[in-house]
C-alpha cells in the first residue's frame, strides 16, 4: 500500500472519529424518507433503443446523467432518495461477464468512467438537492476482484492502494457461513472471479478507508450509504468508518435470522430488512400461504433489533429474484409490494417494480429500464404513487408516525391486521379470486364511531364505538386505512360511503355528507371500464373481475386497488 492515492493526499493516523457532515441527514431525518433503487448502467442512456440483452452480464451504457434526466418519473411516483450502483471502478473483462453491477472493485481512488465524470455524478447529486432529492451511493469495502483466480492472485498498480498481498487476507475460501471468522476473513467468488478480501484489521488499511469514505462523501454530496458485504468485515470496524462518513449507513448482511442481524445495528444506523423480506415473500407467494412465520418475525424484530424504524425494507433488489418472477396472482403482488410502507422502515423500491419486471435471479433481474418507455399511466406507477403519498400523509398528520412501532393487531389464516397509527393497513393471501371478510379490533388504534377511508380505493366506512370494524375483502386487495379527517388530498374525487359493517354494536354506514364528493366519485367509477382503458392496452371482462395490461404490468382485480379514474 503506498502512503498515499492521488485522490486522497493523507491518511488518518489513527481511528480518530469524526463527527456528521454538517449539511447531511441525520439518521432520524432518514425515517420519513422512501428510496428508489437503481442499476446504474441499466436505468438509463438517454436512448429508448438501445440494445441490451441480460444474459450477455455485460455494460449497456446506463450513466448518471441518464439518471439526471429521469429524476422527474422517479419523484412523480413520490420518492425522495435515489439510491445507484457502486461508483468506483471495476475490473474489466471476465469469463463471468462485465462489472456493469459495480461490485467487483478494482481502484477505490477513481471512479467508474463507463457511468460517467466526476462532473456528471456531482450534477446528479445537484440536481437531486434542488429538488429536495437525496442521494444514496452503494460502497463495497469487504474485497477487490480479480481473474487471476485464488492464491495466484498478485496485485499490481491498478488496484490502487492495495498493491501488494499484504493488504489481503490470505486466500481461503468461504466454505462454512456458520463460522465467522472464516465468513470474515476468507474469500468469497470461484477459482475465475475470486474477490479478495481485504485486511480491514490492518490499522493502516483502516485509516485509509476511513479517510477514502470521508472524502468520497464529501467530494460528491452523498446523503447516505448502503454498504455491500457488511457481514464479511469485523464488526468493531464499521463504528469508526460510519462515523467518518458523517452520514446514514444502511449495511447489508444477507441472512435471514434476526439474531444474526442484530448485532450489526449496533455499529451502522440502519440494515437491510432481509428477515422480514423471506417472510414477506413466502406469505404472499402462494394462495392462502401461512401468514404466522410473518407475524413472527415481525415481533422477533421489534424485541431484538435496535430500531425497527430505521431498517430498509423491500421485497425486490438486485441480489435476489424479482418477486413478479416467483408471484404470479397480482392481488398477493399487491399485497406484497404494499409492506414496505405500512410497517416500520424506510420503503425501498427497486427500478422496475413499478413497470412489471419480472426478471428471475440474476441476472434477469437486471433489465434495461428504458424498454418500459418510463411510462407513468401504469397501475404499478401509481400503486407506488399512493403509497408514497399515504404515508407521507400520516407523517403529516401524527408527528409519532414514522417513531410510532408497527404492531399486529390481528391475523389470521387469510389476513393480517397491522397498526401503525394513524394508519391501518389489511393485507391478505386470498389471491385475486377471493374475497371475506375480517374484524379489525378495537386495540388497532382507529378512532371510535369515526370515518375511515381505505386511500387505495377511497371507500370509507364508520368504526363502531370502540373502533372496531367488520371490513371486507374484496379479490383479495390490500386496505391501507386512514381516519378521514387524515386523508388530506388521497382521493381528490372524493370517498364513496359504504355499508360495511361497524362491529357488533354499530352498523352505521359511512355519513354521506361528511364525504367529499360522494355523488362525483361514484360516477367516475361508473365510468372506470372506458376511462381505464388507454389506447395500447387490453382490458375484458367486467367490474372487479377486470383484466388490464397498464404500463407493463397485466393485472387482475386492480381497477379498484388504485383509484384509475382519479390517478390515471
Amino acid at each position: 500500500m503506498p502512503a498515499a492515492s492521488i485522490l486522497l493526499p493523507a491518511l488518518l493516523s489513527s481511528l480518530t472519529l469524526v463527527p456528521r457532515l454538517t449539511n447531511a441527514l441525520s439518521a432520524a431525518e432518514w425515517r420519513d424518507k422512501s428510496i428508489y433503487q437503481v442499476v446504474t448502467d441499466r436505468f438509463s442512456t438517454g436512448s429508448l433503443t438501445t440494445p441490451c440483452y441480460t444474459t450477455d452480464k455485460a455494460y449497456c451504457g446506463g450513466t448518471w446523467a441518464g439518471i439526471t434526466a429521469r429524476l422527474d418519473y422517479i419523484q412523480g411516483m413520490g420518492f425522495d432518495a435515489v439510491w445507484i450502483s457502486p461508483i468506483t471502478s471495476n475490473i474489466g473483462n471476465t469469463t463471468e461477464g462485465q462489472a456493469y453491477h459495480g461490485y467487483w472493485p478494482m481502484d477505490f481512488a477513481t471512479l467508474n468512467s463507463h457511468f460517467g465524470t466526476a462532473d456528471d455524478l456531482k450534477a446528479l447529486s445537484a440536481a437531486l438537492h434542488t429538488r429536495g432529492m437525496y442521494l444514496m451511493a452503494d460502497v463495497v469495502v469487504n474485497h477487490v476482484a480479480t481473474t487471476q483466480g485464488s492464491a495466484a492472485f498478485v496485485p499490481t498498480s491498478d488496484y490502487g492502494e492495495f498493491d501488494t498481498s499484504a493488504d489481503f487476507h490470505p486466500f481461503c475460501w468461504v466454505a462454512d457461513d456458520k463460522n465467522q471468522t472464516q465468513v470474515e476473513q476468507c474469500w468469497l467468488g470461484t477459482s475465475t472471479l475470486a474477490l479478495a478480501d481485504i485486511d480491514t484489521e490492518s490499522t493502516s488499511i483502516v485509516a485509509y478507508m476511513n479517510t477514502w469514505i470521508k472524502t468520497l462523501v464529501s467530494d460528491y454530496s452523498i446523503d447516505g450509504l448502503r454498504i455491500d458485504t457488511v457481514k464479511h468485515i469485523r464488526k468493531d470496524f464499521w463504528p469508526g468508518f460510519a462515523s467518518s462518513a458523517g452520514v446514514f449507513t444502511m449495511g447489508e448482511i444477507l441472512d435471514g435470522s434476526v439474531a444474526y442481524n442484530a448485532p450489526y445495528q449496533d455499529v451502522l444506523d440502519s440494515v437491510l430488512n432481509y428477515p422480514l423480506y423471506y417472510q414477506i415473500m413466502y406469505a404472499f407467494q402462494y394462495v392462502n400461504a401461512n401468514l404466522g412465520a410473518l407475524v413472527d418475525v415481525h415481533n422477533s424484530l421489534l424485541s431484538s433489533m435496535n430500531d425497527t424504524t430505521l431498517l430498509g425494507t423491500f421485497v425486490d433488489n438486485h441480489d435476489q429474484p424479482r418477486l413478479a418472477s416467483l408471484i404470479k396472482d397480482t392481488a398477493l403482488l399487491g399485497n406484497a409490494y404494499t409492506y414496505p410502507f405500512i410497517t416500520d422502515g424506510v420503503p425501498i423500491v427497486y427500478y422496475g417494480q413499478e413497470q412489471g419486471f419480472s426478471g428471475g435471479a440474476d441476472p434477469a433481474n437486471r433489465e434495461p429500464m428504458w424498454t418500459s418507455s418510463y411510462a407513468t399511466d401504469g397501475i404499478g406507477y401509481a400503486l407506488f404513487k399512493k403509497l408514497t403519498a399515504a404515508r407521507k400523509q400520516a407523517g403529516n398528520s401524527s408527528s409519532t408516525f414514522y417513531t410510532n412501532k408497527a404492531t399486529i393487531s390481528y391475523y389470521d389464516a387469510n389476513e393480517i391486521v397491522i397498526s401503525k397509527p394513524p394508519m391501518l393497513a389489511i393485507l391478505s393471501n386470498r389471491g385475486s379470486s377471493g374475497s371475506g371478510s375480517v374484524t379489525v379490533p378495537s386495540n388497532a388504534s382507529l378512532p371510535e364511531a369515526a370515518e375511515v377511508v381505505d386511500i387505495l380505493t377511497c371507500t370509507s366506512w364508520r368504526t363502531d364505538k370502540n373502533g372496531a370494524s367488520v371490513v371486507s375483502v374484496s379479490n383479495g386487495q390490500p386496505q391501507v386505512i386512514l381516519p378521514l379527517a387524515n386523508i388530506g388530498t388521497l382521493c381528490p374525487g372524493g370517498v364513496t360511503a359504504s355499508t360495511i359493517t361497524a362491529g357488533s354494536t354499530d352498523t352505521t354506514p359511512a355519513n354521506p355528507s361528511s364525504s367529499a364528493a360522494v355523488a362525483s366519485a361514484s360516477a367516475s367509477s361508473s365510468s372506470t371500464s372506458s376511462a381505464a382503458t388507454p389506447s395500447g392496452s387490453t382490458a375484458s371482462g367486467s367490474g372487479a373481475e377486470k383484466s388490464i395490461r397498464l404500463g407493463g404490468w397485466s393485472t387482475v382485480g386492480l381497477v379498484g386497488l388504485i383509484g384509475l379514474t382519479t390517478l390515471l
